[in-house]
């Protein structure tokens, strides 16, 4: 008996006819069911790590490793991720604090470069929150490296710059200043953390942070609640 799932003119007919059933469609394998396969692939070798989290150096190990129906889909993720990789690297030409002086100026802020965000820090040694603010930059500007940050002392950069005025951060783009924070009271004084310093750099532009809110909310709503408590415990205290 003919097999009528063959591909024949005969069966063809017969299909038309209705005599025999339609011949079941193939399963279609679309490039996300490969890209999904490799990538189950991978983390069973990789004992559930993520191709996202590898390196390259890893992703060369387990590309062996893969059958050569995905190797091609393999590749062209692996080329990515390099290509990712690379661009992230090209972005990343900082990462420290940068001491500058009124010479500098131009060159290091106004003429830094295009789609750039400069953050200049002015301040005075002998001022605790300016110092406390140095530290926060260090450790910002290593987290983001693909902005500037600099900083200069008042008399040496802006000079006659009234201590009143310190600390002063100016967020700079494409040579224009974008924001600017004069004096202790943007910054909430020596409580000041660097999360905090992160978000309201962040509201300005200059970086993209990973926080989801400001930190100083969470810190204000628990103080409300405490009063919120205490008043009401003076109320009661009223009643009895």
């Amino acid at each position: 008996m003919q097999n009528p799932n063959e591909d024949t003119q005969w069966n063809d007919v017969l299909r038309a006819k209705g005599i025999i059933p339609a011949k079941e469609k193939e399963t279609e394998i679309s490039e996300d069911d490969i890209v999904n396969m490799v990538e189950s692939t991978v983390q069973e070798k990789a004992q559930g790590k993520q191709m996202d989290e590898m390196n390259l150096d890893e992703l060369n190990e387990l590309e062996d490793e893969i059958n050569e129906d995905d190797e091609r889909v393999f590749e062209e993720y692996r080329h990515q991720r390099m290509m990712e990789m690379q661009a992230k690297q090209a972005a990343a030409k900082f990462g420290d604090v940068i001491e500058i002086s009124k010479a500098d100026w131009v060159t290091q802020v106004n003429q830094a470069g295009e789609e750039l965000f400069v953050v200049v820090h002015i301040y005075k040694n002998s001022i605790p929150l300016c110092k406390l603010i140095n530290q926060h930059l260090s450790v910002l500007a290593r987290k983001f490296p693909a902005t500037k940050f600099v900083k200069g002392v008042c008399d040496v950069c802006i000079p006659n710059y009234p201590d009143k005025n310190l600390p002063t951060l100016f967020i700079y783009n494409n040579g224009d200043m974008k924001a600017q924070m004069v004096g202790p009271l943007p910054f909430g004084g020596m409580t000041l953390t660097c999360q905090e310093l992160e978000w309201i750099i962040s509201e300005k532009g200059a970086i993209k942070t990973d926080l989801e809110e400001n930190p100083r909310k969470q810190i204000n709503d628990v103080m409300s609640s405490a009063i919120r408590q205490s008043n009401q415990g003076d109320d009661d205290d009223d009643i009895d």
